[in-house]
């Protein structure tokens, strides 16, 4: 059993060392992976898309901790999506929707109970953290979780057409799936549209592309440069595949 971070909770910060202590204390000697510390700030809708496109990669009983919350503290809810086997703990604020949406075999559950300290802002640590690790380590106290219908906060499954992460090397993930266009697809962004190729040394130097990523997301390159500031784009940035959708 593994127990696999997903925040945004930034990799200069305390915070996930602050997460991992709460993991130690309540699941000692279960592994924890760093899936990404640095997913889109505030953006809950481009984290939900990066999430299900990562997911599938871990094995069927990893335990996720999914928090990118910026209304913690607020009435919004806290629960456990299981999808394909694999449990998703964090904030009902759609982060856990479309993993929810796209698997066949799904359940979701309230988390009811709530921990004698609770910081206002930190729901991460205090209440989605000990509930991953006792679901890991398999010591979840009964009456902790209620069934629930599905999640309360739902965003639209379908490929999201925007840019939903940027790397340090200045590439652009978008929410959009290769299977969903052809390798003659011309992408339009920032008013200009540029052409597909397989590998970075297929383009010539400062030449952006599009190519299909290690996750099967459409991404935007700028051949040995940083897209991102080639193009002037970042995360929320919208766009546009021009050509007739089929499989690469």
């Amino acid at each position: 059993m593994t127990i696999v971070l997903f925040t945004d909770f930034g990799s200069a910060d305390p915070y996930v060392g602050q997460v991992k202590a709460a993991l130690a204390a309540h699941a000692p000697g279960i592994p924890v992976l760093d899936l990404l510390n640095d997913a889109p700030d505030y953006d809950v809708e481009a984290a939900a898309h990066l999430l299900a496109a990562l997911a599938p990669e871990f094995a069927p009983a990893s335990v996720f901790l999914a928090v990118v919350d910026p209304g913690v503290g607020t009435a919004r809810g806290a629960i456990v999506v299981e999808a394909e086997e694999r449990r998703f703990v964090g904030p009902d604020n759609g982060l856990l929707s479309v993993v929810y949406q796209r698997s066949a075999r799904r359940r979701c559950q309230a988390i009811v109970w709530r921990p004698a300290r609770l910081s206002a802002s930190f729901h991460g640590r205090d209440l989605f953290a000990p509930v991953a690790a006792r679901l890991a380590a398999g010591t979840l106290p009964e009456g902790w979780l209620a069934p629930r219908e599905r999640p309360e906060v739902l965003f639209d499954p379908a490929p999201l057409a925007r840019v939903i992460y940027v790397d340090h090397y200045g590439n652009c993930v978008t929410g959009i799936p290769v299977r969903d266009v052809r390798a003659d697809a011309r992408l339009e962004v920032a008013g200009r549209e540029i052409g597909f190729a397989r590998v970075f040394g297929e383009a010539n130097p400062g030449e952006p592309f599009w190519y299909e990523n290690s996750c099967g997301l459409v991404e935007i390159a700028l051949a040995r440069g940083s897209a991102a500031r080639g193009l002037g784009i970042g995360v929320g940035t919208a766009v546009a595949l021009r050509g007739r959708p089929a499989a690469l």
